[in-house]
């Protein structure tokens, strides 16, 4: 029988020596619910449930959960990191600079560039780090 993801999220923590906390599953959710958020955006799902997290508290678990490879940060603005689940699917990000719109783009589609940075270069990028910024279609 395998371990199911929720599982082994919880392993990986207990086997780095971190205990299992309610409010660790609350922001872990908070970060799978919304998809793509800041700290005080997780902050305030969170607070949704629980009046008990206070917003170190989540930016602690943060730098855990991603110390633990649970979530992943790229800077998607000038503003606080913007955090996602890994559980989704290996990707990086465009960001329009006039309207703020946010697209998830698969990493395949940055393989050829991957490739010639590690031949050229010797040089692996963290692909699901990046985030592109320029006009989306609509925006032109």
């Amino acid at each position: 029988m395998t371990a199911s993801p929720q599982d082994d999220w919880r392993e990986r923590l207990r086997g780095q020596g971190y205990r299992l906390t309610p409010q660790r599953e609350l922001i872990l959710a908070a970060v799978d619910a919304l998809g793509h958020a800041t700290p005080d955006e997780v902050h305030a799902e969170v607070r949704k449930h629980s009046s008990a997290v206070n917003v170190s508290t989540v930016y602690r678990t943060l730098e855990v959960l991603q110390e633990l490879g649970l979530v992943r940060h790229t800077h998607l603005s000038d503003r606080a990191p913007t955090y996602h689940s890994v559980s989704d699917h290996e990707h990086f990000h465009l960001v329009c600079r006039n309207c703020g719109k946010v697209t998830s783009v698969d990493a395949d589609v940055a393989r050829g560039l991957v490739e010639r940075l590690t031949a050229d270069l010797g040089f692996v990028p963290d692909i699901g780090h990046l985030a592109l910024h320029g006009h989306c279609a609509d925006c032109g």
